[in-house]
């Protein structure tokens, strides 16, 4: 989109990962946008003084990779070592190693593997740099969103935690940092990592009981410093979108107002949309961008971060449907011509349910 409000084509179309990877075929990623606000223009209001702030925003396909370093900050270095040497080829010669670090059947060795950590985690840092500096007021990194990778291991197609990474740079302006999630799983990897500090918190809505991670009771809640700083709101099959509503906005109200974090990142998963072929939610795309509508509204630095999705269209459809919210810009529902056009027919609308 440009200033003038309109939206190119290619913010409707994804990237899908490639097809040597093992990983599932709706596993689809948007490119990096960042958005910057200043005063002027026709958008929604994005200050508590009232006035209205032009939006930009620009693609960035090549961001700049995390570095060992970076990606050490929060994993092993014998962990990230390993990542960065693994390769197909080599992989039936450290059997211990890949069991140990937990790659294999969900995390698959590919190649190119740790390239493609640097690159989303990249992307989530870069946002969090620029949000830091104050170059803009909202940073959306679709590729990013991974939650359930751990300080020594890997868990369901997640190696590198960018979430996390993105998290502690912003601990280094900001004295509290908010957490939320809204994917169909428990943020497992992220509450973990911060479980026992008080200068983040984590808030997340997600499937509970027999369902993967199997973790996000309602009594955990932290511990040590960290107790009260980790909120589980665990869901049953089928949550509407007036239901979820009615928890997600006074819960987040609250917290926005006892907390008082100085910046929050949003883990968008698309996976709680209806019609994904693992997720057992019944969210509209309209429903599930409500909380990214609900979270820009308290003026707040904010990184948009995506996740995963199993159903091609729907995660294209959602994503480029948040990203119109973070800019305040209502998109026409009839699809503008694209490379992946043919994907959204018969109806070849950016929201079909």
């Amino acid at each position: 989109m440009g200033g003038n409000g309109v939206f190119d084509r290619s913010v409707a179309s994804s990237l899908r990962l490639r097809s040597g990877m093992g990983l599932p075929v709706d596993f689809y990623y948007f490119q990096i946008v960042t958005i910057r606000m200043e005063t002027g223009g026709n958008s929604l209001t994005s200050s508590p003084d009232g006035l209205k702030r032009k939006v930009y925003y620009f693609y960035d396909p090549e961001p700049v990779p995390a570095r060992d370093k970076d990606i050490c900050r929060f994993h092993a270095d014998d962990y990230v070592s390993f990542l960065r040497g693994i390769t197909p080829e080599t992989q039936q010669d450290q059997l211990t190693q890949l069991k140990r670090f937990n790659v294999g059947e969900d995390c698959p060795v590919f190649d190119g593997l740790y390239s493609f950590c640097q690159t989303y985690a990249g992307g989530s840092v870069g946002g969090a740099v620029n949000l830091n500096h104050e170059y803009c007021d909202i940073a959306i990194n679709w590729a990013g969103g991974l939650h359930h990778a751990k300080k020594c291991e890997a868990s369901r197609f997640c190696y590198v935690n960018d979430i996390v990474l993105s998290i502690l740079e912003l601990l280094k302006l900001h004295q509290r940092v908010l957490y939320v999630d809204i994917d169909i799983h428990h943020g497992d990897g992220v509450e973990e990592a911060f479980y026992t500090t008080d200068r983040v918190m984590t808030v997340s809505f997600h499937k509970f009981g027999d369902y993967f991670p199997r973790t996000g009771d309602i009594r955990d809640i932290g511990y040590s410093k960290g107790k009260y700083y980790s909120l589980n709101v665990p869901l049953d099959d089928g949550v509407d979108d007036e239901s979820y509503r009615s928890l997600f906005k006074p819960i987040i109200r609250k917290v926005m107002k006892v907390f008082r974090p100085g910046a929050v990142v949003l883990q968008c998963g698309a996976n709680s949309l209806s019609e994904d072929r693992l997720g057992c939610f019944n969210l509209s795309i309209k429903g599930h961008a409500e909380c990214v509508k609900y979270m820009r509204s308290f003026n707040v630095p904010l990184l948009l971060l995506g996740g995963v999705g199993y159903r091609i269209r729907n995660v294209a459809r959602c994503w480029c449907y948040e990203t119109g919210v973070a800019l305040g810009v209502e998109l026409e529902d009839k699809m503008p011509q694209h490379g992946y056009y043919e994907y959204f027919g018969p109806d070849y609308t950016c929201q079909s349910f």
